[in-house]
């Protein structure tokens, strides 16, 4: 957290505290507009935030002791991240990312949050889609929605689940853009262990669903740069038999958005990593 070296400090506290409630607020008053609001109904008097941390909580337990998880109450607590969103997305004098981040991180079940956390990113595209990204605790699933729309009139447009992709591997998930031009992202996964160990996908976003353009095997000690201009991933590409925890060697790719495709530009060899002193 960047510490505010200015003398009206505790204003700004203060005027921040006031801004993320009122986003939460406006997400409450879009949330009462939707079908979900007949879920809320039900809990007579209950507290909408209270509402997610319990779901957030049962989602991250369910995984980590090996239970079935509930498709029905994921999608209530992406729903009620969605009002979030959109409200803060169709605010007239556009949106304030770090603001609102600043607000969904007061989401969290957990202190200190680990594991957990729920983040509002820009993509390409004109006018530029968003993304949120979701992580329920510790273990827990983790899914991404976009939104996209016109100024005023953005909506929830697509999923990235692994209920609705199979495949998709959601641990620990973060998400990086790509492309000024257009809406594609990378997600990563993983990257917890100590060998940070790791899957990376690239999408694009349609205008209707994000389409699955490329998925990366599981990269040990692997580490990412991504900008407008690409992702630059360097991970070990080749790991001795013997000793799984020792590289042989260590390589880079450049990757890029060009002309409709997913391209590996070009590839380098990295010297090995120096195994650390015991």
């Amino acid at each position: 957290m960047n510490s505010i070296f200015s003398w009206n400090r505790k204003m700004g506290r203060e005027s921040r505290l006031r801004i993320a409630k009122a986003v939460i607020f406006v997400g409450f008053i879009f949330w009462g507009a939707t079908p979900f609001a007949e879920w809320l109904d039900a809990q007579a008097g209950s507290d909408p935030t209270a509402e997610f941390k319990q779901i957030s909580e049962e989602l991250s337990a369910a995984r980590l002791r090996g239970g079935n998880e509930n498709e029905e109450r994921m999608e209530k607590a992406l729903a009620y991240l969605d009002s979030i969103a959109i409200s803060v997305l169709n605010i007239q004098t556009g949106p304030n990312l770090d603001e609102a981040n600043r607000g969904l991180a007061a989401l969290a079940s957990h202190t200190p949050p680990v594991g957990e956390n729920y983040r509002l990113v820009k993509l390409g595209g004109t006018p530029p889609a968003y993304a949120m990204v979701a992580n329920f605790g510790l273990g827990g699933p983790a899914a991404v929605r976009i939104y996209a729309g016109s100024p005023g009139n953005y909506t929830l447009a697509a999923k990235i689940d692994h209920f609705v992709e199979k495949d998709f591997f959601d641990s620990d998930l973060d998400l990086a853009p790509v492309s000024n031009s257009e809406p594609v992202f990378v997600t990563i996964g993983g990257r917890t262990d100590d060998l940070s160990t790791g899957m990376f996908s690239a999408w694009r976003f349609d205008g209707h669903r994000a389409l699955n353009l490329w998925n990366s095997d599981l990269l040990q000690q692997s580490s990412y740069e991504a900008d407008e201009n690409g992702l630059r991933l360097a991970y070990c590409s080749q790991v001795d038999e013997d000793r799984p925890s020792q590289c042989l060697k260590m390589s880079r790719d450049l990757y890029r958005f060009q002309a409709g495709d997913w391209k590996r530009i070009e590839t380098a060899e990295l010297p090995p990593p120096i195994p650390a002193a015991k």
